[in-house]
């Protein structure tokens, strides 16, 4: 019997390819305006959000533990948690676009993105999936 493989086509690629070039061009209009450090952070703090979506991409949730529980009650926890999860650092993300956009100071919000990164990095890595 023969099994066709699976195809996904360029649109599981397109939000990550997306936040990379939002990260390119606000790098790019930071250098313009002559701050080129700010639009490298700006550029990094991108390249790992589209990396984390890339991993993500086609990812279903699973716990590590039952901290959350078992069974439906657990699934909802565990699908609350990572949404929240996901939206602040989609938040953190925008207020460093914002902040850099604006030449205004971006320290606070990148820690916060870094930590995001590699709290995430770790607790993959922990989890066994590898990255």
């Amino acid at each position: 019997m023969w099994i066709a493989p699976e195809r996904h086509g360029l649109r599981h690629w397109l939000v990550p390819a997306l936040a990379a070039c939002v990260g390119l061009a606000v790098a790019i209009t930071a250098a313009l305006r002559g701050h080129t450090s700010a639009g490298l952070i700006a550029l990094a703090v991108l390249i790992g959000y589209a990396a984390h979506l890339a991993y993500r991409r086609g990812e279903g949730g699973l716990a590590i533990s039952e901290s959350f529980g078992t069974g439906h009650r657990a699934r909802g926890h565990l699908k609350a948690a990572a949404m929240t999860g996901d939206v602040l650092i989609a938040a953190i993300v925008c207020a460093v676009i914002i902040q850099v956009l604006r030449n205004a100071p971006i320290g606070p919000y990148a820690w916060l993105a870094g930590i995001a990164g590699v709290t995430y990095a770790l607790s993959v890595t922990v989890a066994g999936g590898g990255m």
